[in-house]
């Protein structure tokens, strides 16, 4: 028997899993920018710095405190421009706008798919306090019944027990519960490490290696001969 013969729920990260900053976080941080008086800040150049102050981010807890220290160094080489805390909580509420994210496009049809398969969904996510709210607004709530939030429960993706707290809430042993996400570390790893079965979405990938997918298209074609154990 394959693995896959024994899920009985999925569990979905969000942010590059479902959707994605639209049309980059660099062009809403420009263009929040230039409301507040902050001109010729180029998209690509504060993607790059963004990028740049991600990767270096230490015990970051989502946090509005934590977004400010991002957003502080993403805008820090501009010599010519206020306090970015000037505006960062424009900032801080426009990414929590539905208009800020674009949904994937393989990601509908594939809740619509799981949902009528009889497949029990839920988000596990490293996100805060907007979460809930933008996933209302981008009418996603509808397919997660259970919403497993890093933020709201102080514990971060890739500890056990995140995942631990999505498996109790639906109710299912853990080894017939898949986690997908796009993080090796946070997603792959951490899920497999508390019991879960995981495959890693490799968004773009053309020849995805074991235990990976290119898209949630895959996801469907993986499962889709399944018996699903209600």
């Amino acid at each position: 028997m394959k693995w896959h013969d024994e899920i009985r729920a999925v569990t979905f990260d969000v942010g590059g899993t479902l959707i994605e900053p639209w049309p980059s976080v660099g062009h809403v941080y420009a263009e929040v920018a230039a409301a507040n008086g902050v001109l010729g800040c180029e998209p690509a150049t504060l993607n790059r710095r963004f990028a740049a102050a991600w990767r270096r981010r230490v015990d970051f807890d989502y946090s509005r405190q934590s977004w400010s220290q991002i957003v502080s160094e993403t805008f820090g080489e501009r010599s010519d421009s206020p306090d970015p805390i000037d505006f960062f909580h424009e900032l801080y509420e426009r990414f929590a706008q539905p208009k800020a994210w674009r949904i994937f496009p393989d990601v509908l049809r594939t809740l619509e798919w799981l949902c009528e398969s009889g497949v029990k969904l839920a988000i596990v996510s490293n996100w805060d306090d907007r979460l809930r709210r933008l996933m209302t607004g981008l009418e996603l709530d509808r397919f997660f019944p259970v919403q497993i939030i890093s933020g709201e429960i102080g514990i971060h993706k890739p500890a056990r027990e995140i995942f631990e707290r999505a498996v109790a809430e639906l109710g299912f042993p853990a080894d017939t519960v898949l986690h997908v996400g796009d993080s090796a570390s946070e997603d792959f790893e951490g899920a497999c490490r508390a019991g879960l079965k995981s495959l890693l979405l490799n968004r773009g990938q053309t020849s995805a290696a074991s235990g990976e997918i290119g898209s949630l298209d895959e996801l469907r074609g993986t499962l889709k001969d399944t018996e699903i154990r209600r």
